[in-house]
């Protein structure tokens, strides 16, 4: 059975490469950086062979690179750049891993991930070009991203046309990635979600934003260009329903964290049922009852 293809993977890479350059909205970036440092910090240990999966520009790479957490760092970027001293550049597809088993001691991946085609494959590939006991990190965009801008697009067309066609991409939700992680192979699997809001002085900015990102809708089954009026109606709707007292409105990012480690003999491992040597009430200092006691109300 073939696997779905929802987004359009070459529209995707012009839509990027049109957006690099100085005027990329970078701020999505520079926040998930940020919260890399931030989690790796917490790794006791450094990585020989270090891969950045796709990342729309070369900030973690150029970051680990200058670090000292890594030694050799590789990029694979999504469309030509610049290289960055200290990183080794590769141009290519996330979803066709160009590297041999156990290339790297960690992945990582930032704001890529969300349009990819197959997400199940892309991670059983990434799990496999990793070490045992390696680590995997990825940020991607969640479902919650742009509900704003969904909600009154949605309402908008079918005012003004009759229908609705796709207009914003259907993201991951947090829910099922940490089963995707266990599927893949991957071990200690770790999920969990960071909301970020942008205030803009009209839905016209944020449209500019997502264009400056490389973020408009590369949907294979999308309806064409916004009638004019569709889109006026559309910003009228945005100012009427997530507009704030100062008049600003509000954009909601929903950013999924991922972490998981290739198996290895060294990890923790859950104790069987029934092994305990202690009881928990000998360590909480406490009488010990029969679940017959308890209470069941719920506040």
């Amino acid at each position: 059975m073939s696997t779905p293809s929802p987004f359009d993977a070459a529209l995707v890479r012009k839509r990027l490469a049109r957006a690099q350059g100085p005027g990329f909205a970078d701020f999505l970036v520079v926040r998930a950086l940020e919260d890399l440092q931030d989690r790796l910090g917490t790794v006791l240990r450094s990585f020989p062979r270090a891969l950045d999966l796709a990342t729309p520009l070369p900030a973690a790479a150029a970051w680990l690179g200058a670090s000292g957490r890594a030694g050799e760092v590789v990029r694979l970027a999504p469309v030509a750049e610049r290289a960055v001293p200290g990183v080794r550049l590769a141009v290519g597809d996330p979803e066709a891993l160009p590297f041999g088993a156990g290339a790297f001691d960690l992945a990582l991946s930032l704001l890529a991930l969300q349009h990819v085609n197959d997400l199940p494959g892309t991670l059983v590939q990434v799990r496999r070009a990793l070490t045992p006991d390696g680590l995997f990190v990825g940020c991607l965009l969640g479902g919650r991203s742009l509900t704003e801008l969904r909600q009154v697009l949605a309402q908008a067309e079918s005012e003004v046309e009759g229908g609705l066609s796709p207009r914003v991409a259907p993201f991951a939700e947090v829910r099922d990635l940490g089963g995707l992680l266990q599927r893949a192979g991957f071990a200690l699997p770790v999920t969990d979600v960071e909301t970020v809001t942008v205030r803009y002085a009209d839905p016209f900015g944020l449209m500019r934003d997502l264009r400056a990102m490389g973020l408009t809708n590369a949907l294979r089954e999308r309806r064409g260009f916004l009638r004019r009026a569709t889109l006026l109606r559309a910003a009228a709707l945005y100012a009427e329903r997530f507009a704030d007292a100062d008049g600003r409105v509000r954009a909601t990012f929903e950013l999924i964290w991922l972490s998981a480690w290739v198996p290895h003999e060294s990890q923790q491992k859950p104790l069987r049922p029934g092994s305990a040597k202690a009881r928990l009430a000998d360590a909480l200092g406490t009488t010990e009852r029969g679940t017959t006691e308890l209470g069941t109300a719920r506040s």
